[in-house]
């Protein structure tokens, strides 16, 4: 059983599929050797579904290969429901959404390149992909 439970935000999946080579790629390259396990929600994966069409030419995925995926990462996730989140920092739902995720997953940490949610890293565990390489040398 993996000894790290994280959340990781849509643009650090992005990131992974995009570019495996990158740091956000070796985290979730982590998540799929089992050297870490991943809270998802389905606002994660929504957008994931919004997002991952538009930068089509990053990652070369068909329509139905981009479908299988976000299906299979939500097999292979813990899926939560979001706390009710309104801290008075976050002014984008989608970010309270993703804090909630947080919450809801009592996880070790969430993994965001988002400013807004990494302001908010002196009340919770919020890192960046390097940060969280980092500390954690997997």
């Amino acid at each position: 059983m993996p000894q790290l439970h994280v959340v990781l935000d849509t643009n650090v999946l992005l990131s992974g599929i995009a570019f495996p080579t990158s740091v956000p790629g070796r985290v979730v390259a982590a998540w799929r050797s089992g050297l870490v396990s991943v809270s998802l929600s389905e606002y994660i994966l929504d957008e994931l579904r919004r997002v991952m069409p538009k930068l089509r030419h990053r990652h070369g995925l068909s329509d139905v290969e981009m479908a299988d995926f976000v299906d299979l990462l939500a097999l292979q996730a813990d899926m939560v429901v979001p706390a009710a989140s309104t801290d008075p920092d976050l002014t984008d739902p989608f970010d309270q959404a993703i804090l909630g995720t947080l919450i809801s997953a009592k996880a070790d940490y969430l993994v965001t390149g988002d400013k807004a949610l990494l302001r908010l890293a002196a009340r919770y565990s919020v890192l960046t992909p390097a940060e969280f390489w980092q500390r954690q040398s997997l």
